[in-house]
């Protein structure tokens, strides 16, 4: 690490150690040194691949089967299931344990902040879980790897056993709201924190990524730790470069 990163690092966990609020929103970033691939990277899957981003397209899925089919197929040759939570994820779980965490929104649909042990009452996945599938007709959702296992026994397209809908990830595609009281319990969380602790996130998603200048706004000290400068790294009061797996721990005392 650079003297920068060093001076960096300590600077960032000075003010969690003074912190008592602390809201932590995370970005694919987080999860990569678990070996699930970011989306808008330089190595990113749309960015490598364009038409990944129309499997992720709402209108394309619901209404074209061989989309459908497609996106089947690759969530069941997907290890992002079998993916385990790194250093990253486990530092999260320190500041918890320290009584610091007041929310963790997280825009990753991987669920390895819970698996790493972090309290899901804590946490907010604005993007939904990939770990679950929904029914598009009736509402009933399932574990994921139970519908898998029929795709693997030979569905294509595996309908909702009760019902026949169109069965989705449990995921926010294109052109699918968010769940308006996650956004909403994500906003006032940004208002009552003192730090927001932005990590692995480029921050040009809208509208989650308005919490940052939210809490800013609100009187908040911000940290944004990513690997790619951010537009809002101008707002951060520290902004840390380099591999998360090994600031993150060292930042919120883990």
């Amino acid at each position: 690490m650079s003297d920068d990163v060093e001076a960096a690092i300590e600077r960032a966990a000075a003010l969690v150690k003074k912190a008592q609020r602390v809201v932590v929103l995370t970005g694919a970033g987080i999860s990569t040194e678990s070996g699930i691939p970011d989306f808008r990277g330089p190595q990113g899957v749309w960015t490598k691949n364009p038409e990944a981003e129309k499997l992720s397209t709402l209108q394309h899925y619901m209404g074209d089967p061989e989309v459908r089919k497609r996106s089947w197929k690759k969530r069941a040759s997907s290890r992002a299931l079998a993916a385990e939570p790194n250093a990253g994820h486990r530092a999260l779980l320190g500041l918890e344990r320290q009584g610091k965490l007041h929310t963790l929104i997280t825009q990753n649909i991987d669920g390895l902040h819970q698996r790493a042990g972090t309290s899901g009452e804590r946490v907010v996945e604005i993007h939904g879980t990939m770990r679950e599938v929904v029914c598009m007709a009736c509402g009933e959702r399932a574990p994921m790897e139970r519908a898998l296992e029929r795709v693997r026994a030979g569905e294509e397209d595996p309908p909702c056993r009760s019902c026949g809908g169109i069965l989705k990830s449990a995921t926010i595609s294109f052109g699918q709201s968010l769940v308006m009281e996650d956004l909403a319990r994500s906003e006032r969380a940004a208002q009552e924190c003192d730090l927001m602790l932005a990590v692995g996130t480029s921050l040009a998603v809208y509208p989650i990524a308005a919490v940052v200048p939210l809490a800013a706004r609100a009187g908040a000290s911000i940290i944004i730790v990513n690997g790619e400068p951010t537009e809002m790294d101008p707002l951060a009061a520290v902004v840390v470069r380099g591999r998360i797996g090994e600031s993150l721990p060292r930042i919120v005392g883990a």
